[in-house]
């Protein structure tokens, strides 16, 4: 490997905290031009400012509701310069009984994990396509390699992301663009301090950093895989899921998970 993947201008969504924050802090540590998304502008300048006084890169916080009709195009008009890279860190979650939950927060579920990354691709790619160079890292999670219970629009959205990203993969490895998903296990984010670390299974704690150096060492291998786990326990243990029976496995991820909701 040895050599950085270049790229000037990143956008990342769900940056004012947890992944996508480690992913921001660690792209202006590569002196990456920064547009970061979330839907709270107060921690997106505060962030934006330590940054640029740190790094001495240029970087913009726009407040922006993911879960909007076309969140891509809407993206796509409010920024004015190209961007050659994009990570999908926003997600949002409901934990608990299926027939329990709210229709409206399963939506925004759909909305935000599953659509907003479909959309955001099709806005963004293009322009990448255009110039015959760029990159997509969209964030998955070791829940996309088996249904779990309690979190089962959540666990099935991250499929979809990891499926998507892998189709993705092929289609935009024909125009030089590298498109993939990162699969973090529990992770020591806002996001995982409610729904909680057993959530995504069996694995190793990672912090947010770590993850994002995950994302990025992936990023920079000349051959760029189709999906990638963060982390040596959680790939293996991602591994084992898929190969588990199903008899055996959703019951107990039924008995170690905790009902409640998180968003970030």
């Amino acid at each position: 490997m040895g050599t950085k993947y270049q790229t000037s201008r990143a956008l990342v969504t769900g940056a004012s905290s947890g992944i996508g924050e480690a992913f921001a802090k660690a792209l202006a540590a590569r002196g990456c031009n920064l547009v970061l998304v979330a839907r709270r502008q107060e921690r997106l300048d505060l962030l934006a400012e330590r940054l640029q006084a740190e790094y001495g890169v240029s970087c913009v916080g726009v407040a922006f509701d993911l879960s909007v009709d076309r969140p891509g195009r809407g993206l796509w008009e409010r920024i004015d310069e190209d961007i050659d890279l994009v990570v999908n860190c926003a997600g949002f979650a409901v934990q608990g009984n299926f027939l329990d939950g709210d229709p409206d927060d399963y939506a925004r579920v759909l909305a935000v994990d599953v659509g907003a990354v479909v959309d955001v691709c099709h806005a963004f790619l293009p322009e990448m396509v255009r110039r015959g160079r760029g990159a997509i890292i969209n964030v998955s999670s070791t829940t996309a390699f088996q249904p779990v219970p309690t979190l089962a629009v959540y666990a099935a959205s991250k499929a979809f992301v990891l499926s998507f990203s892998q189709s993705l993969w092929y289609e935009a490895k024909q125009h030089g663009i590298k498109v993939f998903s990162l699969a973090p296990g529990p992770t020591h984010t806002e996001f995982f301090e409610v729904i909680g670390d057993t959530a995504t299974a069996v694995g190793s704690v990672q912090s947010a950093d770590q993850v994002a150096a995950a994302g990025l060492k992936a990023l920079d291998r000349r051959w760029t895989p189709p999906s990638s786990v963060s982390g040596a326990r959680n790939a293996l243990s991602a591994a084992l899921a898929s190969l588990t029976p199903r008899r055996v496995l959703l019951p107990a991820l039924a008995h170690a998970l905790r009902p409640v909701t998180s968003q970030s």
